[in-house]
């Protein structure tokens, strides 16, 4: 498909007042009670954070039946205050010296061969958490051997030394997520940058990273020809994998929905993706950045090796 052609494909619903249900394709799958109710009592008891719950993921029961759950390191409390996110902002305790271990044995407790590690934003540390981060990883190798990890990190400010240092614990797959595109990346995520992002995206493929990804929620009033550069200078950044999903408002106090997105946009918006050059594209309603990572994974590492 013509990348100039994507923008005439499906029709839009747009979020006013009037729409007070959510369109069919937004409906998740709710899940097993049984084995969610599993991984409710196993987490609780773990003391351990997941993004799941903590940004409330409209996925969560599909994944935890699936038994997959992406772990948040850092506790429960950002220090930035993104527009989009339900994560608490405010000051956030120390690193919990335990917590790597605790994730991987938790991951070997829950049979995962595919663990996603993420973390609040540590504006607060030195490193933004890298060493965290990395910790965990080599915690993940050396506890859950079979496992394969992939990190959702923050910018870390674009500290060279942090993202080296979560490189060399040897992610899978290095994940920063753009969000959104360059004009409402100021509103959407008040305190990161556009282009610092891409940098941090840049740095890890020359450090050596094989598989990097990044991934963008539409609905917030971006235009088709901006998702499109987005996709392009992440391509030029070296981003190996993109997700696309539709962004839903958390809270009333958090920005408002511009528009629901139909399912054949994203689908234009996948082939466009491959035709740009990504070597795997997950692109929908309810995609989410660690929806479904393993498969992701798997695409983009049969594609680099």
């Amino acid at each position: 498909m013509e990348l100039l052609q994507i923008e005439k494909v499906g029709t839009p619903v747009p979020a006013t007042p009037q729409v007070r249900r959510l369109p069919p394709w937004l409906r998740a799958k709710a899940g097993h009670w049984e084995r969610v109710h599993e991984m409710k009592v196993l987490l609780g008891g773990s003391r351990l954070h997941t993004v799941c719950e903590e940004a409330r993921c409209p996925n969560q029961g599909e994944c935890w039946t699936r038994g997959t759950a992406t772990f948040m390191l850092l506790g429960d409390t950002c220090t930035r205050s993104c527009g989009f996110c339900a994560v608490t902002t405010g000051r956030p305790g120390p690193p919990d010296p335990e917590e790597p271990r605790h994730v991987a044995e938790v991951s070997r407790r829950l049979g995962l061969s595919f663990v996603v590690v993420t973390s609040v934003a540590r504006d607060d540390l030195k490193d933004g958490g890298a060493a965290q981060f990395a910790a965990t990883v080599r915690a993940i190798h050396e506890l859950n051997p079979v496992a394969q990890v992939e990190v959702l990190v923050p910018d870390f400010k674009t500290n060279r030394e942090s993202i080296r240092t979560v490189v060399e614990s040897q992610p899978t797959v290095f994940n920063h997520n753009l969000e959104t595109v360059e004009r409402l990346s100021k509103q959407v995520r008040v305190q990161a940058r556009y282009h610092r992002s891409l940098d941090v995206l840049r740095i890890a493929k020359e450090m050596g990273q094989p598989v990097t990804k990044t991934g963008i929620m539409l609905g917030l009033g971006e235009t088709e020809a901006e998702v499109l550069t987005l996709m392009r200078d992440a391509r030029a950044a070296g981003c190996d994998i993109l997700t696309i999903g539709q962004y839903l408002q958390p809270t009333k106090q958090h920005l408002p929905v511009v528009e629901f997105v139909h399912p054949d946009r994203f689908k234009a918006l996948e082939e466009a993706g491959y035709t740009l050059g990504f070597k795997a594209v997950y692109s929908g309603p309810l995609v989410r950045s660690s929806y479904h990572a393993e498969l992701s994974a798997r695409r983009g590492t049969e594609v680099a090796a």
